[in-house]
C-alpha cells in the first residue's frame, strides 16, 4: 500500500467519525478503565452535595456508554446540535422579532444561564456537566414570541382540547423524550439522562419569591411527566443551581433590552433596591451570584440572603410592572396573539385532511402535513401535534406562516 492510499484511507476513517469501529478513538479495555478511573477520580473530590455521574438513574431507552465522556456530557451534545437549540437564536426572550441587533434573543439568554450557572457550581464544587447540560437544554421547548406566544398557544390548544395544556418548561422535555430526531433512533428522542430531563423541566425560573432551593431527591422518576411536574423542585442540587441562575440571567438583562426599547432605564429602579444589588446588569448579576456562593458553600441547598432574596424578588416584580406590562409590550402581544391564533386556527382546519394540505400549494399547510406524516405519536390529538408544530416556529417563521396563510 502507497503512502497516498494510506492517507486516503485514514481519510476516509476520519470522515467516517468516532461510530466507525475501524476508527475509535479509545476502544479498547486499557483506555476505558484508564478515562473511568480519571472520571472518578474528579467527582471524587466534588462537593459532597454533587451528584455523581455514576449514579445517574439512566435513559429511557439503556445505551453502550461512552469512553471518553460521561452520559451528561453526551447530553450536552445532543442537546446543542439539535434543531430545537438552533432555532433558539431566532426566537423572543421579551421583544418580538427585534430589529435591533443589541437585543436579547432566547438563545442568548440560554447562554447566559449557561455561564452564571456554571460560575455557581464551579465555585460550589458541584457536577458541572450536569449543570451545563441542564443550563443549554431547558428552553428547548419554549415558543416562538416568548412567554406572549407561550399564553396564547395555551389558550388556543384549551380551545379545541381542554384537557390538554402548554407550558414551556412540560414542551422541553417533551421535544428532548419524543419530538427530536436522532438519524437512526426512531422515536427515541434525545434519550437524555434522568437527572437532565429533570433539570429541564424543574427548571422554572417565574417563582419570584423562590430563593432558597432545596433538592427533591427523592422524586419519583414518573412525576416529571405529570402536570404541574415543572413547579416541583429539582432532584439534583445542580438542577437548583441552573433555576435560580435562569431568574438571575434575565433580571438585569431586559431591563437593558427596556433601556434599548425607551421602556425603563436602571436610573429607574428603586432606590432602596439599587442599593442592595446594584445598578447596572453586571452589577446585579455579581450581588447575586457572590450572595449565593456565600449563602450555599458547604451547605445542601441554595440559597439567597434574605435581604439579597427579597431586593431580587422586589426587582422581579418592578420588571412585571414596568416591562412586561408595558403599553408597548401590550402592543406586541396583541399582534402576538393575532399571529398565533391566525395559524392554529388555520392549521386546525387543514390536519382533518392531510392529502388535501400537502395538495394545497401553501407552503404552510405542506409543512403541517409533512409533520403529521411523521410524527412519533399514534392517535395522539389534532390540537396536540398543531401545538407542537407551531412550538417548533421561530418567531420569523411563524410570522412567514401568517403571511403565507392570511395574505391575498
Amino acid at each position: 500500500m502507497d503512502k497516498r492510499e494510506n492517507e486516503q484511507n485514514f481519510l476516509d476513517a476520519y470522515i467516517a467519525g468516532p461510530s466507525d469501529p475501524s476508527f475509535d478513538l479509545a476502544d479498547n479495555p486499557h483506555d476505558r478503565l484508564l478515562l473511568s478511573m480519571l472520571r472518578d477520580a474528579r467527582e471524587e473530590n466534588l462537593s459532597p452535595y454533587a451528584f455523581r455521574s455514576k449514579n445517574s438513574r439512566g435513559r429511557r431507552f439503556p445505551e453502550t456508554p461512552c469512553t471518553i465522556r460521561s452520559d451528561f456530557e453526551r447530553d450536552t451534545g445532543r442537546i446543542i446540535y439539535s434543531q430545537a437549540f438552533r432555532r433558539l437564536r431566532h426566537k423572543t426572550q421579551v421583544f418580538f422579532n427585534p430589529q435591533n441587533d443589541h437585543i436579547c434573543s432566547r438563545i442568548e439568554h440560554v447562554i447566559y444561564v449557561n455561564y452564571i450557572a456554571t460560575t455557581i457550581a464551579r465555585a460550589l464544587n458541584l457536577n458541572m456537566d450536569l449543570v451545563q447540560a441542564i443550563s443549554l437544554g431547558h428552553d428547548i421547548g419554549h415558543a416562538p414570541f416568548g412567554h406572549s406566544g407561550e399564553r396564547t398557544l395555551n389558550e388556543c390548544i384549551r380551545k379545541y382540547c381542554p384537557s390538554e395544556y402548554f407550558e414551556h418548561e412540560m414542551q422541553s422535555l417533551r421535544v428532548a423524550d419524543i419530538l427530536a430526531v436522532r438519524p437512526g433512533h426512531i422515536h427515541e428522542g434525545m434519550n437524555l439522562s434522568f437527572e437532565v430531563r429533570d433539570g429541564i423541566v424543574s427548571h422554572c425560573g417565574e417563582t419570584y419569591s423562590e430563593y432558597k432551593l432545596l433538592p427533591n431527591r427523592q422524586k419519583d422518576s414518573q412525576s416529571i411527566l405529570e402536570r404541574g411536574g415543572s413547579k416541583n423542585m429539582p432532584a439534583t442540587l445542580e438542577g437548583c443551581v441552573v433555576r435560580i441562575a435562569d431568574k438571575i440571567a434575565y433580571i438585569g438583562r431586559d431591563i437593558e433590552d427596556a433601556a434599548r426599547a425607551g421602556i425603563m432605564e436602571f436610573e429607574d429602579i428603586p432606590p432602596d433596591i439599587a442599593s442592595a444589588l446594584g445598578n447596572t446588569n453586571s452589577q446585579i448579576i455579581q450581588t447575586l451570584v457572590s450572595d449565593i456562593i456565600h449563602n450555599s458553600l458547604n451547605q445542601d441547598m441554595i440559597s439567597l440572603s434574605d435581604e439579597s432574596g427579597q431586593a431580587m424578588m422586589e426587582l422581579l416584580n418592578e420588571n412585571v410592572k414596568r416591562i412586561y406590562h408595558s403599553e408597548k409590550i401590550f402592543r406586541y402581544e396583541t399582534q402576538v396573539k393575532a399571529t398565533v391564533e391566525g395559524i392554529f386556527d388555520a392549521l386546525m382546519h387543514a390536519i382533518t385532511d392531510p392529502q388535501k394540505a400537502s395538495a394545497s400549494g401553501n407552503p404552510v399547510f405542506a409543512g403541517l402535513a409533512s409533520f403529521s406524516e411523521t410524527y412519533p405519536c399514534e392517535g395522539t390529538d389534532h390540537a396536540r401535534i398543531v401545538t407542537d408544530y407551531i412550538s417548533g416556529m421561530t418567531d420569523s417563521f411563524a410570522n412567514k406562516c401568517y403571511e403565507q396563510i392570511y395574505w391575498v
